[in-house]
C-alpha cells in the first residue's frame, strides 16, 4: 500500500484526484434516476412532440449565435423569461399527471429501472392485422360506427385512463361486440397496444382543423384530433356511410378498401420490426450467454 502511495506521489503528482465521498455517489445516483424518469415521461407523453418543437427553436437560436444574428439573439434573450412561464402553461396537463402518478407510486418501485413502460411498443402480428381488417369491414357492411386507436411509440396512457381497462387479445368478434349498438362499451374509442385491446370507451380530443369536411362527424374529428397530438394510427368506421378511414399525423385518408387498410397496417408493422432489430439482437446475445453458462455448468 505504501509502495502504491509512493508511486502515485512520485510519478502521478500532476494528476488531480477529487475527494469523492459517499454522499457524492448517492447524489449522482439520485440525479441519474431523476433524469431517467424525466426522459421516460417526456417520451411517453405528448410532451415529446412539444419538446421536439422546442429543440427546433433552440437549433435556430444556435445558428443565430454562430452567425452573430444580433436581432434574433436579442429577441430570444427578451422572451426567455416569458418562455419559461409559457412552458409551464403548455405542459400543465402533463406536469399535473406526472405529479399525481408520483404521489400514487410506491417510493421504492419508483426508483427501480424495471419500468412498466418498457414493453409497451410491442409489434402486432399478422393475425391482429387480419382481425382488424375483417372487423372493420364487417361493421361497415352493417353501418356500425367504430373508432380504433393503434398505439405506436408514444404511450396513450392519458387517453387510456379515460376509458374502461381491458386486457384482451384483438379479435374480430370482440371488436364487433364492443361497438355493437346499445352495449355498455360501444361509445368512445378502443386503444390497441400490440396484440391486445387495453382500453375501451376512451375519450379523444377533437380536431380544430378547418380544412376537414363539414360532412365529417365527431368520430372522424376525434380520429384526426388524436393523430395531431401523437404518432398513433386511428381507424374509423362511419356509422352513416359504413366507409372505413384512417387518420395519421393529422391527415385523414377516406374510403379505404380492405387491401389498402391492410397495406397501411403492414407498413406500421414494418416500422416496429425495424425498431425491434436492436432488441432482438440483445435477446439473442442474452440467450447465447445463457446457453454458454449452461454448457459450462454441465
Amino acid at each position: 500500500m505504501q509502495g502504491l502511495e509512493t508511486f502515485v506521489n512520485k510519478y502521478l503528482f500532476w494528476v488531480h484526484l477529487p475527494d469523492i465521498r459517499i454522499t457524492d455517489i448517492v447524489e449522482i445516483v439520485i440525479i441519474t434516476v431523476l433524469v431517467y424518469h424525466i426522459m421516460i415521461w417526456i417520451k411517453n407523453t405528448r410532451a415529446w412532440v412539444l419538446f421536439k418543437g422546442i429543440l427546433v427553436i433552440l437549433g435556430f437560436i444556435l445558428i443565430a449565435a454562430i452567425f452573430q444574428m444580433n436581432t434574433i439573439l436579442w429577441l430570444a434573450e427578451k422572451t426567455l423569461n416569458v418562455g419559461i412561464i409559457a412552458l409551464v402553461i403548455i405542459f400543465q396537463p402533463e406536469l399535473r399527471k406526472a405529479l399525481e402518478s408520483l404521489g400514487q407510486k410506491k417510493f421504492l418501485s419508483g426508483l427501480t429501472f424495471m419500468d412498466s413502460q418498457k414493453n409497451l411498443a410491442e409489434r402486432y402480428s399478422d393475425r391482429t392485422i387480419s382481425e382488424l381488417v375483417k372487423a372493420c369491414f364487417e361493421m361497415g357492411s352493417v353501418k356500425t360506427g367504430a373508432l380504433i386507436v393503434i398505439e405506436k411509440d408514444i404511450v396513450l396512457r392519458e387517453f387510456e385512463r379515460t376509458g374502461i381497462a381491458l386486457d384482451a387479445l384483438v379479435s374480430n368478434q370482440l371488436i364487433i361486440n364492443i361497438f355493437e349498438h346499445n352495449t355498455p362499451l360501444h361509445d368512445g374509442a378502443v386503444i390497441v397496444r400490440g396484440n391486445k385491446i387495453v382500453s375501451a370507451t376512451c375519450y379523444l380530443p377533437l380536431s380544430d382543423n378547418l380544412e376537414l369536411s363539414k360532412a365529417l362527424g365527431t368520430r372522424h374529428r376525434a380520429a384526426v384530433g388524436v393523430s395531431e397530438v401523437n404518432d398513433s394510427l386511428t381507424i374509423v368506421v362511419s356509422e352513416e356511410t359504413g366507409k372505413v378511414s384512417v387518420a395519421e399525423q393529422g391527415k385523414l385518408e377516406r374510403d379505404l378498401t380492405p387491401e389498402r387498410l391492410q397495406e397501411r397496417l403492414e407498413a406500421n408493422q414494418k416500422r416496429f420490426e425495424e425498431n425491434g432489430k436492436f432488441e432482438k439482437l440483445k435477446r439473442r446475445m442474452k440467450d447465447h450467454g445463457k446457453e454458454n453458462s449452461q454448457k459450462s455448468d454441465k
